[in-house]
């Protein structure tokens, strides 16, 4: 049997890491500045967390969410007080297209209309409902495509209201700031309008927190820059180091019924022992605070740089462009010539998604190898 050809590939695998770093089996180090997808929130193979899965591993791996499991309960006790949101109420599942899929579902079973309002450029996942709210016609099967889902351009008040003012929508998504589509934000009086017409209207507003999420943008959610509280937020990708989990965070005000959400692996006993290590290296180490201070700096560095025509972001969450460069010709450079990893984002963008926990030092080697390719 032979892999189903989806990917392209860099002809380079590493097996090992450590903090953002990581090693090919010749023992090459390469920086590590992309973090798979902003996945690895605290460092590769960081010891507190190879100790929790090591250990509950050897306890018990998994049971169905048909008996009780406590690590639920201390891991949605630490996230809601971690997360500036104790209040709420925990969904875990495998993913953030999973997270995405419970989140929308659970919007139109608690509104009992059939619509969703998303916005120009948004990537929510690749399942059905996700890929459905996903401004890509390209990785839409026939089958994905729908009338429920509507697509206005990001930041466009007089299109969001105007879709809102009918009443249609079950729940508008959007992201706290795009990943895939290259790093761009919704602005603060755009996210403060479209609460406050969710309200208006009986629209439940989720906001897709799974790349900008758990601490990356320098607040632990990229919304709370904004200072709103959304009805429902969708978690995945950093939250658990790697190891595949997805949440979803539920407002007070929303009725949970037996059987509404359900699945199989979503809060196994070792995800939940894995995004519990997770929440506590961040809070021993203030990774929130160095993806802050990390960030600006970095941000601030790139902007001196001659050929560099645009940063966006916050925190630990950036896109460049470089004059002279497509994305994907920057990203190989780094990546063959300087052995920096890094993600790429249309044309002309390369992402930096690196552990929380980078070092000024780390950056500084970074800005050092880009300066080297472009000046």
């Amino acid at each position: 049997m032979n892999l189903f050809d989806v990917y392209s590939l860099y002809d380079i695998e590493p097996v090992r890491g450590k903090g953002s770093k990581v090693f090919t089996a010749d023992g090459t180090e390469y920086l590590d500045l992309y973090g798979g997808h902003a996945v690895i929130s605290i460092g590769h193979a960081h010891p507190e967390y190879v100790k929790a899965v090591s250990d509950q591993v050897a306890r018990l791996g998994f049971y169905s969410n048909s008996v009780q499991n406590s690590l639920q309960t201390k891991l949605a006790e630490k996230l809601g007080r971690v997360s500036g949101y104790p209040d709420y109420s925990l969904f875990l599942c495998n993913s953030g297209a999973e997270a995405n899929e419970n989140a929308m579902k659970l919007a139109s079973f608690t509104t009992g209309r059939s619509r969703i309002l998303a916005f120009g450029k948004a990537f929510h996942g690749r399942t059905s409902g996700a890929v459905a709210a996903t401004d890509n016609p390209a990785i839409q099967a026939p089958f994905n495509r729908t009338d429920n889902v509507l697509l206005v351009p990001l930041n466009d008040m007089e299109g969001m209201r105007k879709a809102l003012a009918t009443e249609e929508f079950a729940a508008a998504i959007i992201e706290g700031i795009q990943g895939v589509s290259g790093i761009h934000e919704p602005s603060p009086e755009f996210l403060h309008a479209l609460s406050d017409e969710c309200k208006k209207t009986g629209t439940l507003l989720i906001l897709d927190e799974i790349q900008s999420g758990y601490g990356r943008s320098g607040k632990f959610f990229a919304h709370q820059h904004s200072g709103i509280r959304p009805d429902i937020i969708t978690c995945a990708k950093g939250i658990a180091n790697g190891f595949p989990c997805g949440a979803v965070l539920i407002s007070p005000v929303i009725e949970a019924k037996k059987g509404m959400l359900g699945t199989t692996f979503g809060g196994n006993h070792l995800a939940c022992a894995a995004a519990i290590a997770v929440l506590d290296v961040m809070e021993k180490e203030n990774l929130v605070e160095n993806a802050a201070k990390v960030g600006e700096y970095l941000i601030t560095e790139l902007r001196k740089i001659p050929g560099v025509k645009d940063v966006r972001g916050r925190g630990l969450m950036i896109g460049l462009e470089v004059e002279g460069f497509t994305g994907s010709d920057l990203r190989k450079r780094l990546l063959f010539d300087h052995h920096i990893f890094t993600g790429g984002a249309g044309q002309y963008t390369v992402r930096l998604l690196p552990a929380l926990s980078l070092s000024t030092e780390e950056a500084d080697r970074f800005l050092s190898e880009l300066k080297k390719v472009i000046l």
